[in-house]
């Protein structure tokens, strides 16, 4: 078995992103929860800085702390990720090559990368962007195009990506919930992760932990299916 054909035979991992609660976190800690997303954006209503410092993000003890960014300057995020102890970095906006070079230069080299796509209709200038992308980025992330950077509720036609060639494990976002995840079956190339955010929520950035158990445990149904 090839490690493609591997990777589309395992179970997706979980990323929940806007988190902004110390106990919901931990509860989630307790799920077994892959990844925990925290926005750093200022214009989202999840913006993380609005409900713990950074100090309180460091003390949370997970492997899989992701910050997401939108069009930040190199030195913030370098200085963010030293303080809120992070171990990945999502690129949300429009960041250049020229960008992630130099960011991957100065980030310490055990935090990973992940580069957000915003899927629009078209399919020709997504696969340019794709096929062009610098090596130093480990991972993709697929998300309903916005103007407000994600967060929508959302979902793109997941198929789109049947038609490019994916070099990297990739996150799938955007209006993921219980009622849709059976159309994954009809992905050529599976996803690495799910992220998952709106659709499980009481209130933006106050997270629905039942729901997100109901949702692991169909995920765990479907992986044995």
């Amino acid at each position: 078995m090839d490690q493609q054909a591997k990777n589309d035979n395992q179970q997706p991992k979980v990323k929940v992103c806007g988190l902004t609660k110390l106990d919901q976190i931990e509860e989630l800690i307790s799920l077994n929860i892959d990844f925990l997303g925290f926005i750093f954006y200022e214009k989202s209503p999840r913006y993380v800085l609005s409900f713990l410092t950074l100090d309180e993000i460091k003390s949370i003890a997970h492997h899989g702390k992701i910050g997401v960014f939108v069009n930040e300057t190199v030195e913030n995020i370098i200085e963010i990720s030293q303080q809120a102890g992070l171990n990945y970095i999502q690129l949300h906006g429009d960041e250049s090559d020229d960008f992630i070079s130099e960011l991957k230069k100065k980030l310490n080299p055990e935090i990973k990368l992940i580069k957000v796509f915003r899927v629009r209709t078209e399919l020709e200038n997504l696969k340019f962007k794709i096929q062009n992308l610098k090596s130093e980025i480990d991972y993709f992330l697929f998300d309903t195009d916005s103007k407000s950077f994600g967060g929508t509720g959302k979902s793109f036609d997941w198929q789109i990506l049947n038609d490019l060639e994916i070099n990297k494990p990739y996150f799938l976002s955007g209006g993921i919930s219980e009622e849709n995840i059976e159309n994954l079956k009809l992905l050529k190339q599976k996803p690495f992760a799910l992220d998952i955010n709106s659709k499980f929520e009481i209130e933006p950035g106050n997270k629905d932990v039942k729901k997100i158990l109901k949702f692991k445990n169909r995920l765990s149904r479907e992986a044995t299916s």
